[in-house]
């Protein structure tokens, strides 16, 4: 039976209930993380739990651990759950309170986290690359905010999903914002390219990570705007994500991209990022 972490306790996972007067259930008033760990040990829990801060700052809701608190929980969490390899989810909602869209004062913001063995990535995506389609950005304009109101992401990767694809990637004013859940990557010529930080798009740890590998590869990189026509005519897309890594995307609207395969810059910054992993398995990156 998973043990799931819910306002100071430790529990089975059916065990652990949670008022229906939450703000996070009827208002989605909350933010929430997505963390991998592989051996036991996290992927940049620290870069995790600077974001987790950030999101909280924006819908201003205080943080109701400390660092210290936040690693010994969550470390906690991962012992108690089987798997080496595992994701831990952990949202934080305003609180219990009766429903007002103004924010209540005097209550304990909900603390829950879960943690699930992280599904290996299908081999064949690896091997084929994924197929994709691109879709109008109908989100709010905070994405740079983690919030649990993903009902429009949900919708857009769904979308994807009826036609047959793996991901969506959006379009706001004709330029890449991001996937539904996943940052965007193209490859034009020699150079990497991925849209720069913004209030647009979700500044991703393993989008962060992957423009560490390639500068210290010597790669050419860039945050830089790209224009629906520089997708359209990139030699490679790439989809990146906490648990899915990076995905090579080699169908666009059911148009190949660049030779239909997974590309080489692709392939070297896998390479990369496996052997990065791996290290993290033996411990050997400090969270």
């Amino acid at each position: 039976m998973p043990i799931v972490y819910l306002n100071g306790a430790f529990l089975p996972l059916t065990e652990a209930k949670i008022s229906v007067l939450d703000r996070g259930f009827l208002l989605a008033d909350g933010v929430y993380e997505v963390i991998p760990a592989y051996g036991k040990h996290f992927f940049r829990l620290r870069a995790h739990l600077d974001r987790l801060e950030y999101s909280l700052q924006g819908i201003h809701l205080e943080n109701p651990m400390s660092l210290n608190q936040w690693q010994s929980i969550l470390q906690q969490l991962l012992l108690q759950n089987e798997g080496l390899d595992q994701a831990v989810y952990l949202q934080i909602t305003r609180g219990v309170a009766p429903r007002d869209h103004a924010f209540p004062k005097g209550i304990q913001p909900t603390v829950f986290a879960m943690s699930n063995p992280i599904k290996p990535v299908p081999e064949y995506w690896l091997q084929r690359g994924i197929s994709t389609i691109t879709l109008e950005d109908i989100r709010w304009q905070w994405c740079h905010i983690k919030s649990i109101a993903l009902l429009a992401n949900v919708l857009l990767r769904q979308e994807a999903v009826a036609t047959g694809m793996q991901e969506a990637i959006l379009l706001k004013d004709d330029q890449v914002t991001e996937g539904a859940a996943s940052n965007v990557f193209i490859v034009t010529g020699d150079q990497l390219r991925t849209p720069p930080v913004s209030s647009e798009l979700l500044s991703g740890i393993t989008r962060d990570l992957v423009l560490e590998l390639a500068r210290e590869a010597n790669i050419s990189c860039k945050e830089t705007k790209i224009s629906t026509h520089d997708l359209y005519h990139a030699d490679e897309i790439w989809l990146t994500s906490s648990t899915r890594e990076i995905l090579p995307v080699t169908t666009l609207n059911g148009a190949l991209v660049g030779t239909g395969k997974p590309g080489a810059k692709w392939q070297q910054l896998n390479h990369y990022y496996q052997a990065y992993k791996e290290k993290i398995r033996l411990g050997m990156y400090q969270n």
